[in-house]
């Protein structure tokens, strides 16, 4: 689980992910002081959020003022996380004589973008027609996401058969893997043509990291291994070499760049992750953790899931 784009971006994921991890937070309620008992309960407030939720101390709260809300008996409380220059206001609520802080959260279960991610010409791996699919925004220079690649090929598509269908998304780490973008762009000049040659690159990508980096990590020597790998690929399932070779020399980046704003719509601020039917998971998790999200996708779905092997049974069972 790794980051992304440039040093703002950097600085929004991380508000982001301290937020999912426990509504992350600041420091310092800087409401102008008032007499009686007005700073006091500036403070209790503050001190509750930052308790309750664990909050960083270099963040920083600034509350604002009570508005009316339509909850009776409760004014609504803005409250300013900060950090870095970036913010983020989050609504709360306070009871009219002061003694309670609640906090409610609308979601919009019809138009999420975790329910309609966009894989429309990405190449497909298990049951094309599979009413559960396990859709991961991948980083093919990612030690973890390659882990991540093993836990699902073979044996996660091997144990779910036609029931399960897998699709990767680009998420290349630029920031810190110097060759990511480019493996993404091949893989994709591979996936126009051929979704096979697309799986077999980036099966080998995964497992063979090290030779694309080589021992002097000499940029220049690893894009010109890819290309190399590449062009082996496509040779072996025949596809168009001179068109292929166009798309590698051109290294569009469009394509991959707008799966990396997905990924971040979707919070999806590391590599791997991985949505099953909407259910994110975050980084690389072992396969009965996995197992258990996609049987539980596949009950929801109206299907039986493979029968506990053990591996299952160890990590927990499945159940709603």
């Amino acid at each position: 689980m790794l980051s992304k784009e440039d040093s703002n971006l950097l600085q929004k994921r991380l508000l982001a992910g301290l937020l999912l991890a426990g509504l992350a937070g600041g420091c310092k309620a800087q409401s102008t002081p008032q007499a009686g008992s007005a700073l006091p309960m500036n403070r209790r407030i503050e001190v509750m959020v930052r308790s309750t939720f664990n909050l960083p101390p270099h963040i920083d709260v600034t509350l604002g003022a009570r508005k009316p809300s339509n909850i009776p008996g409760y004014d609504k409380l803005p409250v300013l996380l900060s950090s870095g220059g970036v913010s983020k206001e989050m609504d709360f609520l306070i009871s009219k004589d002061g003694k309670t802080l609640a906090r409610l959260e609308k979601f919009d279960l019809a138009s999420n973008p975790v329910f309609s991610i966009d894989v429309k010409g990405r190449p497909i791996r298990g049951n094309p027609n599979a009413k559960v699919t396990v859709i991961n925004f991948d980083d093919l220079e990612c030690p973890y996401c390659s882990r991540m690649h093993d836990t699902l090929f073979p044996s996660t598509l091997e144990r779910y058969k036609n029931q399960v269908r897998f699709i990767y998304m680009d998420n290349p780490l630029v920031e810190i893997h110097p060759w990511a973008m480019h493996a993404a762009v091949d893989a994709d000049c591979l996936a126009a043509q051929n979704g096979t040659a697309y799986w077999k690159f980036v099966d080998y990508i995964h497992s063979h990291a090290d030779e694309v980096t080589g021992p002097d990590r000499n940029p220049a020597r690893s894009v010109a291994t890819l290309d190399r790998l590449a062009r082996e690929q496509g040779t072996t399932a025949k596809v168009n070499i001179g068109k292929l070779d166009a798309c590698l020399a051109k290294q569009d980046e469009t394509a991959v760049r707008q799966s990396m704003h997905l990924a971040d719509v979707l919070g999806a601020d590391g590599a791997p992750a991985l949505f099953v039917e909407g259910e994110r998971i975050v980084g690389a998790i072992p396969e009965p953790e996995l197992w258990i999200v996609i049987d539980r996708a596949l009950r929801d779905a109206g299907q039986q899931p493979p029968a506990d092997t053990g591996a299952t049974a160890a990590g927990g069972q499945g159940g709603r």
